[in-house]
C-alpha cells in the first residue's frame, strides 16, 4: 500500500514538473525567421510583427526571396534600412548565395534561390519561366524596388549594407537560426528558399515547429475583373477565378503569384510533414483596403513605421492602373501575420484566431499539368533524362507539362477550355497526394457592428502601429538636427562649352567609372548634355538612383537622366506590354559578378552622397497617368522625353555625339522614332560588337555556351542593335579586341595610387580593387575586367588623338535571327553590311596616363565626397561648416 501510495505520488510529481515544463516552454517567445519578396505589403507585415511584444513574438532571422517581386540588391538594403529605423540591428538578414544544383540533383551549399528550382543550375543565370509574369517596370519590381521612390527618401540609412562575399546567405542564415532551437517560418514570398532547406538539411525539419503561408487559392473566387451589374458591353476577366495572377489569367486562372513563383519548391514545403497554416486568396480576398480604412490611416500616423506604411499605400492607391483600387488592392501579407501571431498567441489546435475563421482541408500543390508521364521537354526534371531528377516518379505528378511562360500554346487548347494549373493550391479528397492544412477561409468582422471599419484585424493593425511600444526612431531627415536638401547646379559662366554629348549607359561599374571621367573632362571639351539609362543590361532599372548620386557627388545635378525601356526589342508580350520575355538578358548572371553587384555597385553605392535626386512613380495625366499623384514634377523621365529635351534645345547648326555602353535599345527607338536624326546627330561611338577573325578569336558571352562569337552589349538587344548599324548615323565601333587590349586590373590601379587623391579618385580606386580582389578570389568573377573595357570609349571621346587610335571603315553587320547561338554576333559583310570606323588599337600606356591623371585633377572635382560626409554637415550647425 505504501508503494502504490508512492507511485501515485511520483507520477502526479511527474505530471505536475510536465505541466509546469509545459506552461514555462508556453510562455517562452516564438522564434521567428521571415522569408520575404520584400513586396510593399510585406514589409507592411514586417513592421508589424516588430512592433508585437517581443516576449511573445521575436523575429530572429529574415531572408529574401530573390526570384519574384524584387531584386536582390534592392530589397536586401532596404530590409536593413527598415532594421535600422526599428532599432533591431541584431536581426540576422540572409540573401542570395551561389550554390547550385548539379544535373543529377545534388544540391551545393548556399543555393542562392534566384531562380527557381526547376530551372536551378549550378550558376546563378538562368530562365524567367514563371518570374515572367511579374512586371518589370512601373507597377512592378523597379516600383517595388524604389518603393515607388519613397525608400531613398523616408527610411534612414544604417551601418550594415550587403557587400560581395561577406553578405550573408539565404541558406546560411535559415541554417544558423533554426539550429539554434525551436523556430516558425513565415514565408511570404515564393518557396524556394524554404524548399531547399528542406531539401538539403532533413535533420534540421524538427526544429520548425510551425510554418505559415501566404499564398494559394483554394475555394477563391477573384472579385476583381467582373462587369457591373446592368452593364452592357463588359468581358469580364479574372472575374470568379481561383488565383490573381492578373497578368497571365488567360493561360493560368487558379494560381497565385507567391506559389506561381516556384511550384515545385511549395509542393516541397507543404508535403514536408510540419505543420502548415495557410492564409491563401480564400481569405485575403475578403479584406480589401477599404476607402474607410485609408482614411482612417491617413488620420492615424503618429509612428514612423506607421507613417511609411501609409504613405506607400497612398502612392500605390494614387499610381494604381485603373479607378478600382478599393476593391482590388487586399491585405495580402500584413493580414497573414496578423492571423499567424493571433493562433500562436492563442496556441489552440484549431487555430482558433481573432482574425480569420478557419478550416481544415486536404490540398496539394500541382506542378505539372496531366497527361503525366508524356514528356514534351517543357519538364528539365524529366527530358532527356533516363533517371529523372532528385528520383522523381516517372509517372508522377511532377511529370507531366510543365508551363512555359504566359503565351505557351499548351495552356490554349482549341475553343479556350484547358488551361494550366501550375501552382494550384488544389482541394483533393481521398488523394494520397493531399495533405491535412489549417486554411484561413476569411476575415472576422469588426466585433462593433457601428464602426467604418468593418474587419476586426483593420483596427489591429491601426492600433500595432501606433504604438510608442518598439516604435522607430528617425525617419532620414529627422535623424539629423540640422538636415537640408541641396542641389549642385554649376555656373560655366562665359566658359566656351565643348561638344554636346549625351551618354546612354547600362549601369554596370565600367558605365559608373565611365561617368565619372566624362564628368572630369573639362567642359570646354565635352558638355555632357544628358544621360540615357537602358534597363536591359548589367543592372536593374532602380539602380538609376546610383547616377543620381554621381552627379549629386560631382555637383551635377542639372544633368537629366531618362529611363529607358526595360525589354529589348521584340521582348514584351504583344497582349500585356508590362511583362515579357528574358530570352537576351537572362545571359546576366543574378548574384555575384551580375545583377546583385551591379546593383549595389559591388557594395559601394551607399558611400555616395545622397542625392535629392531619385526615381519616382510620381505621375501626370499629361503623361498618360490615370491620374495626377502628390508630386507630378518629381516624376522620372523617360529616354525618348530626355533625348527630344535635348535636341530640342541646340543650337542652330549644333548636333550631338553620342557614346553608348550598353545595350542599343534606346539609340535604336530613338532612330524609329525621329526621322532625319543624321541632321542632329554627329557621331556615334558603339562600346560593344566582337570581330572574330580565327576560331580561337572568342567573344565574352560566357553564359551562352553554344553563342561563341557574340559580346554582351549586342547579345542583350540584338534586334536594337541591327537597328543602329543599319542607320544613316555615323558609327564609329570599339570592339572587344581594343578593350581587351587595356583590361588590366595591376596597371590602372598602379596609375591610380600614383594620383592625387581627390574623392573621384579615390572612389575609383576602391571600386576597382574590390573588382580585382574578388577576380581573383572567386570563380563567380572571372570576367570582371570585361567592365575595365568599358572605360576605354570614354576615354577616347575625350582625348582620342593622344591615344594614337588606329582604325579602318568595315562593312559591319549583326546577326538578329532569333537564334541565341548566333544573336549579337557582329560580323564582316561586304553584302549587308554598313560602313563603319572600327577602333583597332590604342596606345595603351597613354590610355592609362590619360584616365588616372584626369581623375586626380583638382578641376571639376566632387563637391560633396561621401555619405559620412553629408551626415557630418547634417549633424553639424552650419555656422561651423568649414
Amino acid at each position: 500500500m505504501r508503494i502504490q501510495r508512492a507511485i501515485i505520488w511520483l507520477l502526479f510529481s511527474l505530471l505536475g514538473i510536465g505541466l509546469l515544463l509545459h506552461e514555462i516552454e508556453a510562455t517562452k517567445p516564438r522564434r521567428i525567421l521571415l522569408d520575404t519578396d520584400v513586396d510593399t505589403d510585406d514589409f507592411f507585415a514586417l513592421l508589424y510583427l516588430l512592433k508585437l511584444n517581443r516576449s511573445e513574438i521575436d523575429i530572429k532571422a529574415i531572408t529574401i526571396n530573390t526570384n519574384a517581386w524584387t531584386d536582390a540588391g534592392h530589397a536586401v538594403n532596404q530590409v536593413y534600412d527598415m532594421l535600422y529605423m526599428m532599432d533591431r540591428d541584431d536581426i540576422m538578414v540572409g540573401v542570395g548565395g551561389e550554390g547550385g544544383i548539379s544535373p543529377n540533383g545534388t544540391i551545393y551549399p548556399n543555393v542562392g534561390g534566384y531562380l527557381p528550382i526547376i530551372e536551378q543550375g549550378m550558376s546563378t543565370y538562368g530562365d524567367c519561366r514563371y518570374r515572367q509574369a511579374i512586371p518589370i517596370g512601373l507597377g512592378g519590381r523597379l516600383d517595388i524596388d524604389t518603393n515607388y521612390g519613397l525608400r531613398r527618401s523616408f527610411l534612414p540609412q544604417g551601418k550594415r549594407k550587403y557587400s560581395p562575399l561577406r553578405q550573408p546567405t539565404t541558406q546560411q542564415v535559415m541554417i544558423d537560426t533554426i539550429s539554434n532551437g525551436p523556430t516558425t517560418v513565415f514565408v511570404i514570398g515564393s518557396h524556394t528558399n524554404l524548399a531547399i532547406f528542406l531539401m538539403s538539411n532533413p535533420r534540421l525539419k524538427k526544429n520548425i515547429e510551425h510554418i505559415y503561408v501566404m499564398g494559394g487559392g483554394v475555394r477563391s473566387k477573384n472579385p476583381t475583373g467582373c462587369c457591373p451589374k446592368n452593364a452592357n458591353s463588359c468581358t469580364p476577366k479574372q472575374c470568379g477565378d481561383r488565383g490573381n495572377m492578373f497578368t497571365g489569367y488567360t493561360s493560368n486562372p487558379y494560381v497565385e503569384f507567391n506559389i506561381f513563383g516556384d511550384p515545385f519548391a511549395a509542393y516541397q514545403v507543404i508535403h514536408s510533414g510540419i505543420p502548415v497554416t495557410l492564409v491563401p486568396l480564400d481569405a485575403t480576398n475578403t479584406i480589401p483596403i477599404t476607402e474607410q480604412f485609408f482614411k482612417s490611416f491617413e488620420r492615424n500616423q503618429h509612428t514612423y513605421e506607421a507613417q511609411y506604411i501609409f504613405q506607400s499605400l497612398k502612392l500605390a492607391r494614387d499610381t494604381w492602373f485603373d479607378d478600382q483600387f478599393y476593391t482590388s488592392y487586399f491585405m495580402w501579407d500584413s493580414f497573414t501575420s496578423g492571423v499567424a501571431a493571433s493562433i500562436m498567441r492563442n496556441s489552440k489546435v484549431d487555430g482558433e484566431n481573432e482574425f480569420a475563421e478557419m478550416e481544415y482541408m486536404n490540398i496539394t500543390v500541382i506542378t505539372s499539368n496531366e497527361p503525366y508521364g508524356v514528356s514534351d521537354g517543357s519538364n528539365p526534371f524529366f527530358a532527356g533524362r533516363s533517371i529523372p531528377k532528385f528520383n522523381l516518379q516517372k509517372d508522377g505528378v511532377h511529370s507531366g507539362h510543365v508551363q512555359q511562360g504566359l503565351r505557351d500554346p499548351f495552356c490554349f487548347a482549341k475553343n479556350n477550355t484547358k488551361k494550366c494549373q501550375d501552382g494550384y493550391t488544389k482541394e483533393v479528397t481521398g488523394d494520397p497526394d493531399g495533405v491535412r492544412v489549417l486554411v484561413a477561409t476569411k476575415a472576422k468582422p469588426n466585433q462593433l457592428s457601428n464602426s467604418l471599419l468593418d474587419r476586426e484585424y483593420f483596427i489591429s493593425f491601426l492600433d500595432v502601429l501606433n504604438l510608442p511600444r518598439n516604435a522607430g526612431r528617425f525617419n532620414f531627415t529627422t535623424e539629423f538636427p540640422y538636415y537640408k536638401e541641396v542641389l549642385y547646379k554649376p555656373d560655366f559662366g562665359m566658359r566656351k562649352l565643348g561638344k554636346s554629348v549625351v551618354f546612354d549607359m547600362d549601369m554596370s561599374a565600367g558605365d559608373f567609372i565611365s561617368l565619372i571621367y566624362l564628368l572630369k573632362v573639362p567642359v570646354e571639351v565635352i558638355n555632357l548634355k544628358g544621360i540615357l539609362v537602358s534597363g536591359t543590361g548589367w543592372a536593374n532599372p532602380a539602380t538609376i538612383d546610383i547616377i543620381y548620386d554621381i552627379l549629386h557627388m560631382m555637383g551635377r545635378d542639372d544633368i537629366p537622366v531618362g529611363r529607358g525601356d526595360v525589354f529589348a526589342l521584340g521582348q514584351p508580350n504583344p497582349s500585356f506590354t508590362a511583362v515579357g520575355d528574358c530570352k537576351y538578358i537572362k545571359a546576366i548572371p543574378h548574384g555575384g559578378g551580375g545583377l546583385l553587384d551591379s546593383d549595389t555597385l559591388y557594395g559601394f553605392a551607399r558611400d555616395l552622397p545622397r542625392s535629392p535626386r531619385r526615381h519616382t512613380a510620381e505621375n501626370s495625366v499629361k503623361y498618360g497617368a490615370p491620374r495626377d499623384t502628390d508630386h507630378p514634377e518629381l516624376r522620372q523621365p523617360l529616354a525618348l522625353e530626355v533625348w527630344q529635351n535635348i535636341s530640342k534645345s541646340l543650337a542652330p547648326g549644333s548636333k550631338i555625339t553620342i557614346l553608348t555602353n550598353g545595350p542599343l535599345t534606346n539609340l535604336a527607338q530613338i532612330i524609329q522614332s525621329e526621322k532625319n536624326l543624321s541632321s542632329v546627330v554627329e557621331n556615334v561611338y558603339v562600346v560593344g560588337g566582337h570581330l572574330s577573325y580565327s576560331r580561337k578569336d572568342l567573344g565574352n558571352l560566357f553564359s551562352v555556351p553554344s553563342n561563341e562569337f557574340a559580346e554582351f552589349n549586342m547579345f542583350l538587344d540584338p534586334m536594337a542593335a541591327k537597328v543602329v548599324l543599319e542607320s544613316e548615323l555615323n558609327i564609329t565601333l570599339i570592339p572587344l579586341s581594343v578593350q581587351r587590349q587595356i583590361s588590366s586590373f595591376p596597371e590602372i590601379l598602379k596609375r591610380l595610387q600614383l594620383k592625387k587623391k581627390t574623392p573621384e579618385a579615390v572612389f575609383t580606386y576602391r571600386l576597382l580593387s574590390r573588382l580585382y580582389r574578388l577576380q581573383q578570389k572567386h570563380r563567380r568573377y572571372h570576367h570582371l575586367d570585361t567592365f575595365l573595357g568599358e572605360i576605354l570609349g570614354a576615354v577616347i571621346l575625350a582625348c582620342d588623338q593622344h591615344l594614337n587610335p588606329t582604325f579602318k571603315v568595315k562593312p559591319v553587320n549583326v546577326s538578329a535571327t532569333g537564334d541565341v547561338s548566333k544573336d549579337g554576333q557582329t560580323i564582316i559583310d561586304a553584302v549587308h553590311g554598313k560602313l563603319v570606323k572600327v577602333i583597332e588599337s590604342v596606345d595603351n600606356r597613354k590610355y592609362f596616363a590619360e584616365f588616372a591623371n584626369l581623375l586626380g585633377e583638382k578641376k571639376q572635382t566632387a563637391v560633396i565626397g561621401s555619405f559620412n560626409q553629408q551626415k557630418r554637415i547634417w549633424s553639424t550647425p552650419p555656422a561651423n561648416h568649414t
